[in-house]
């Protein structure tokens, strides 16, 4: 008879949050689980396997997306694996927009930090006067670093 967890025991033996079970549940990305006579999920070996797989691919920042065409070429172990491929690269690429975004971001702290280079009073400080202006002309960046905010003019 195969191993079988609950899912408490999958998720510590993954090292993930029981919620995070249920929500690669919830998109399909692990199989159903059966079920014991007490109606509790019985996961496997298999269910263990594919949500480290998933933990994994996350941890390299993935999106669900990505991991879903990755799990789509390894639940088919004939499938060429170009498609692994093309994923790869196109998140090496994202990775690499990423990096460039962090730099930037880099630039533009350490320039602000030379705006005050001493303690003083707030209401001289170069650095929150510097932040004032960045808001005030519209160019700061968004948290997710995807795209500039647009300014609307009435």
């Amino acid at each position: 008879m195969p191993k079988t967890y609950q899912i408490g025991e999958l998720a510590r033996q993954a090292d993930v949050p029981v919620e995070t079970v249920r929500y690669y549940e919830s998109l399909k990305l692990l199989p159903k689980p059966g079920r014991a006579a007490n109606n509790y999920r019985q996961y496997t070996q298999v269910h263990l396997e594919r949500l480290s797989f998933i933990r994994h691919c996350r941890s390299l920042d993935m999106s669900i997306d990505e991991i879903r065409q990755l799990l789509r070429v390894r639940d088919r172990p004939e499938a060429d694996c170009a498609e692994v491929n093309a994923v790869l690269d196109e998140h090496i690429e994202h990775v690499g927009q990423k990096l460039s975004e962090l730099q930037r971001l880099k630039r533009q702290l350490l320039a602000l930090r030379e705006r005050c280079q001493t303690a003083s009073r707030g209401a001289d400080c170069g650095i929150l006067a510097g932040l004032a202006e960045t808001q005030a002309i519209g160019s700061e960046r968004p948290r997710d670093g995807h795209r500039k905010r647009s300014v609307h003019r009435d």
